[in-house]
């Protein structure tokens, strides 16, 4: 755009270096619609006044004065933050128009009108402010937003109150907050051609994991209808994840996560036009807002747009309900994640938590405990006690000057990209989102924890608990020959690991994705009809509505619960044992007593390889076998490895690797490798054997020291015998990598033992272990040890 002073400008002669003259989103739609409109990148067209047009208003209804007095008395102390916003908005509303600023917007929206082949088209009018968007300052929702303007006599009028809206007591105080002089800023209008949302869907999008600062994650939030009520936090969305280096790939579908929001209202637009929410029908509410194939459209529209930015962006999409098409509508810097300490990692854990109350969407990791604070609406916001958990049904930018005093935020409704979540993340405070009844459940001055630190579900419970926090300096870690990785089960957890410096995953427990995500036994899901609990059927019915098939849910749900375990790290090795569940936790899964035998000893009973090949299990591990498939085959993460547990024979192995083979797994295709876990005596006295089978052995250090010096792990009698640094268990290890080695064969060790004994990290160093894999938390002081040990052994 030139630099002599225009009025109102067309969007394509726009660009993002243009932010003092039409405002951060403004720049931003300018520079997408003139620069990646090529690339793919939908933007709908408009215009823009800008700053010279606000200024001139200002000058030519005599504002600038009577505007900076107000301001004056509000910093002196001598009126109110409210009255004195009203006072200004009353003042921006009562002006006139000049007349070549009402021509020129009269004139742009006749060009629009012409270009869309309608008389009158509909268009958005949004606030841009010149200090909004920026890559350390959102100023989300500060100014106002009014949809489906039709008419110029409407656009004027809605330009008139965009202006005014600069001076709403939330937008005075973010600027005192941040600390932007007021009459620096400007504000310009953007108007643009309306997508019709109303008929189909929207949402917020970030390029980046919102909660961990994960820059290889795309989160999309969606909603039927207008996107207010997602932005505001009005409606409980969809929530999808998509892993951004496989996008580039069209054979490739890398949905990490689909979450079905509830989505009980819509926003549309009323018979005159305006928007208002109405009820969502029940196939919208069991519905996915977008297919697979959109949220991969969209998920590769965010990617190129941050490479063209050059940094992590959040975006506003739309889906035109009569075309179809997906529109990009804003695109803004992200403020949070990327701005954030890279080299410190701080984590935290509740320490004798107590009842569980509630639970929702956890908004970053931190937890604190406090009193509550329910604040029913913005207008008793002068209740709220300082340093409380606030409580609320949702928040909006009127809520600012409270959020800033909390300790904590709970919210009934709301999304990760909500408002409320928004501005937590901005305040560096634990929130926890879309709790559904926090406002029922929860009591003024009732105390609670509120604990962000357990993954993507964040939990409330009764009492005020003691509160861990730890803080690591990466950059001073050391680096060590052996690998140490981490041991996972929990996918929604995986994500916040990404910047400790882990060699990959060394064992993920597929048994603990089953049981939080699938739910269902899979051998009730692969014959329903066996299945003799009618509330157990009709639960699994429930759960399974909406896919083609039963088996189809299980491959689903657990190939993508594994995928974001298989993310995090990639492309280091992510080690996936098969489900080693006991006979009796099977029996605890939906319709699991149906298939179940029952035993007298679990724990040395029908378990591990023997199931897989059995007929009483052969059905459910085929579905075991083709979400691997799955994840490593339409999902992309080649970096999985999978292992066997409780394999008691060679010849067992054989029958195992056969059945594997038929649904896909066959050891060395497509490079894939398969290992065993060492965990019974003759795993060691036959290693030669196992090795010939096996690309690799894991050590599972609690099952090796029981069988070995035959102490049931869980008798507390006999706790003081069950020693893993015992020296037949120890011998146990060294024979197994000796024996390993000799054959080009790897082994690694899963325990705990090398975190809390610097000797046994020695022990195991010398023995030459290949790797050690611990729990996030040991993490670190693993790798010390490791450290030490590898420089007094010289290695």
């Amino acid at each position: 755009m030139t630099q002599s002073k225009q009025l109102v400008v067309d969007f394509s002669k726009v660009k993002r270096t243009d932010v003092g003259t039409v405002g951060g989103k403004n720049a931003s739609l300018g520079e997408m619609i003139g620069a990646l409109q090529p690339k793919g990148i939908r933007v709908p067209p408009g215009f823009a006044t800008t700053s010279d047009a606000f200024r001139a208003y200002l000058v030519s209804n005599g504002l600038n004065r009577k505007i900076a007095n107000d301001l004056e008395a509000l910093s002196s102390g001598k009126t109110s933050l409210q009255k004195t916003g009203k006072r200004i908005r009353k003042r921006m509303l009562n002006g006139d128009w000049p007349d070549d600023i009402a021509a020129a917007i009269r004139s742009e929206y006749r060009a629009l009108c012409d270009a869309a082949g309608e008389t009158d088209v509909p268009v958005a009018v949004r606030s841009s402010a010149t200090a909004e968007d920026l890559p350390d300052a959102s100023f989300a929702g500060q100014q106002e937003t009014f949809l489906n303007i039709i008419g110029e006599e409407a656009l004027l009028d809605a330009c008139k109150r965009c202006y005014a809206s600069l001076y709403t007591d939330r937008a005075i105080s973010y600027r005192q907050m941040q600390g932007f002089a007021h009459d620096q800023v400007a504000l310009s209008v953007g108007v643009q051609q309306m997508v019709r949302a109303d008929t189909g869907g929207s949402g917020v999008m970030f390029s980046i994991d919102t909660e961990s600062g994960f820059p290889d994650a795309v989160l999309i939030n969606a909603a039927w209808g207008l996107g207010e009520n997602v932005v505001q936090g009005a409606v409980d969305p969809d929530e999808y994840q998509v892993f951004k280096p496989f996008l580039d790939n069209p054979d490739l579908a890398p949905i990490l996560e689909k979450r079905l929001g509830a989505k009980a209202i819509k926003m549309i637009h009323d018979r005159d036009g305006t928007p208002r929410n109405v009820p969502t029908s029940r196939e919208e509410r069991q519905s996915f807002v977008l297919s697979d194939a959109e949220i991969l459209d969209l998920a590769r529209q965010a990617k190129v747009i941050e490479a063209h930015y050059g940094q992590p962006m959040d975006m506003e999409w739309a889906r035109d309900g009569v075309s179809g098409d997906l529109f990009i509508v804003q695109a803004r810097p992200e403020t949070v994640q990327s701005r954030a300490d890279m080299g410190t990692l701080k984590s935290y854990a509740v320490k004798e938590a107590g009842a569980e109350l509630l639970r929702g969407l956890s908004v970053g990791s931190a937890a604190v405990a406090g009193r509550v604070s329910i604040i029913e609406s913005a207008a008793d916001i002068d209740k709220f006690i300082d340093g409380s958990v606030l409580v609320t049904g949702t928040t909006d930018p009127d809520w600012v000057p409270i959020m800033k005093r909390a300790a904590a935020i709970v919210t009934d409704h709301g999304g990760r990209t909500s408002h409320a979540a928004i501005v937590s993340r901005e305040l560096g405070l634990p929130a926890i989102v879309g709790c559904g009844n926090a406002t029922h459940i929860l009591h003024d001055e009732q105390d609670v924890t509120v604990s962000c630190a357990e993954g993507e579900e964040g939990i409330v419970t009764a009492g005020i608990s003691e509160i861990l926090v730890t803080e690591e300096t990466l950059d001073t870690l050391p680096t060590t020959n052996t690998k140490v990785m981490l041991n996972l089960a929990n996918p929604s957890a995986a994500l916040r690991w990404w910047r400790l410096p882990v060699d990959g995953v060394g064992l993920a427990r597929m048994e603990f994705v089953i049981n939080n995500s699938v739910q269902v036994h899979p051998m009730a899901l692969a014959h329903i009809e066996k299945v003799r609990d009618p509330e157990a059927r009709a639960k699994i019915e429930q759960l399974t509505a909406g896919y083609d098939t039963m088996p189809e849910y299980f491959v689903d749900r657990l190939s993508r619960g594994l995928s974001r375990i298989a993310a995090f790290c990639y492309p280091k090795p992510v080690i996936v044992r098969m489900s080693d569940f006991k006979t009796n936790e099977y029996a605890d899964l939906l319709g699991g007593r149906d298939f179940e035998p029952s035993e007298e000893n679990p724990m040395l009973g029908f378990r591990g390889a023997s199931r897989y090949y059995s007929k009483l299990y052969r059905d459910g591990f085929a579905l075991e076998c083709r979400a691997i498939a799955r994840l490593r085959g339409k999902m992309g993460f080649d970096n999985v490895i999978v292992m066997i547990p409780f394999c008691r024979t060679p010849e067992e192995a054989d029958k195992v690797q056969a059945v594997m083979a038929v649904h896909g797994l066959a050891r060395g295709e497509d490079g894939l490798e398969i290992y065993v876990m060492c965990e019974i005596p003759t795993n060691v006295l036959r290693a030669k054997e196992f090795a010939t089978r096996f690309d690799g052995f894991s050590v599972g250090s609690n099952d090796l020291t029981q069988l070995t010096l035959g102490v049931d792990r869980d008798s507390d009698a006999l706790a003081d015998l069950f020693r893993e640094d015992d020296p037949a268990v120890l011998q146990m290890i060294e024979t197994v990598i000796r024996e390993a080695h000799k054959v080009g064969s790897k082994v690694g060790f899963c325990g705990q033992a090398p975190s809390n004994d610097a000797s046994y990290a020695r022990h195991l160093v010398g023995y030459g272990i290949d790797s050690i894999s611990v729990t996030p938390d040991s993490f670190v002081q693993v790798l010390r040890n490791v450290s030490d040990a590898e420089e007094k052994r010289g290695k």
